[in-house]
């Protein structure tokens, strides 16, 4: 009775630990190689320089205020560059862990075979300008469905008796 008891927690204990993401096994190269080839083919790293290049920008606009420190600021902001390509890469591997924890390397050939094909890199061209087309566009339907809801839930309350203001 002990010994299954014991056999019945270690096989408990060794199921959770293989379920568990804590536990899970790292990635194979190649898998994390294609989830890194997704994010940087889908041209979801574009966001990085998209965040880094305006604080290296700003820092060069010191020499507005300070125009004796503008060529000190040139070095130092040649010096910071590769820095800031270190910590890229770093959300670049970071990108690809999230895509090789959600997807199969078989998933990410397919999609990855997707963003190498004219379609998927004109997908990728774009993908900006689609997005600025959409958050433009929501914003107006927001307030469109918001008025709907508060007209339907007027005449709705209204036909119970109750006025919403």
């Amino acid at each position: 009775m002990i010994r299954n008891a014991s056999r019945l927690a270690a096989t408990a204990a060794a199921l959770f630990m293989l379920a568990s993401p804590v536990f899970a096994q790292e990635p194979s190269a190649s898998h994390l190689a294609l989830a890194r080839e997704v994010a940087v083919n889908s041209g979801m790293t574009r966001s990085f320089d998209a965040m880094t290049e305006p604080l290296l920008a700003q820092l060069q606009q010191m020499n507005v205020t300070r125009p004796e420190i503008k060529q000190d600021l040139e070095q130092v902001v040649a010096i910071l560059r590769p820095e800031v390509e270190q910590h890229k890469h770093k959300m670049v591997d970071n990108a690809a862990r999230a895509f090789a924890a959600r997807m199969t390397e078989a998933e990410l050939k397919e999609v990855a075979a997707f963003y190498n094909t004219p379609a998927g890199k004109k997908y990728v061209e774009v993908q900006p300008l689609l997005l600025d087309d959409i958050v433009r566009d929501l914003a107006t339907w927001t307030q469109n469905v918001s008025e709907y809801i508060m007209i339907r839930a007027r005449a709705e309350m209204g036909k119970r008796g109750h006025q919403l203001n």
